[in-house]
């Protein structure tokens, strides 16, 4: 079982670095998986550039960023999505990653680590919205995390309840990881 921790967002200076470390070292030290910490500025991926549409590509991308993407996505059986909340959204960055590809997402779980001024949650509904039309499973739990209590000025400061929170969200990931990889065979 490998599960991604994706940092998804990609603005200089963004403290999801710091939130999105602190997840995979948490995970790093659990047995149940495989984890990675794969971070989207990594990638540069350019805004939907491929002319053919993500679910007829059939994965044979044009570009040499997408592929290379796909490939990263397509080789976890769950993933952790480190997703910021813009402007009572998903971040522009991670949104464009999730749809310049899309067979490599389907049938597979995710689970939401969110932040922002209210925790992310509005972030958090959305990509339960966008996740569903992919035949994703977005696990129940998720982790949300205030700027305003879980954050010193710039500085990620989780309250001790995080780590509780973060393990039951691990656990309820793997579970579902597992139970869906029948589907994808």
């Amino acid at each position: 079982m490998k599960i991604a921790v994706i940092l998804g967002s990609t603005r200089p200076g963004r403290v999801g670095e710091q939130v999105g470390r602190w997840v995979f070292e948490q995970v790093s030290g659990r047995d149940d998986a495989e984890y990675e910490l794969v971070d989207l500025a990594d990638y540069d991926l350019d805004l939907l550039n491929e002319p053919t549409v993500p679910g007829a590509a059939k994965r044979q991308y044009e570009n040499e960023k997408t592929r290379r993407w796909s490939e990263t996505i397509d080789a976890f059986d769950g993933y952790v999505f480190v997703t910021p909340e813009y402007n009572h959204g998903v971040p522009a960055a991670l949104k464009n990653a999730f749809d310049v590809i899309f067979p490599e997402w389907t049938y597979k779980c995710v689970a939401l680590v969110s932040y922002g001024s209210d925790g992310g949650v509005r972030a958090v509904e959305h990509w339960r919205q966008i996740c569903a039309n992919a035949q994703m499973h977005v696990v129940r739990g998720q982790l949300s995390m205030s700027t305003f209590t879980d954050f010193d000025g710039g500085t990620f400061t989780p309250q001790e309840r995080r780590t509780k929170e973060l393990s039951t969200l691990m656990a309820q990931l793997v579970k579902w990881s597992t139970a869906t990889a029948t589907l994808r065979s």
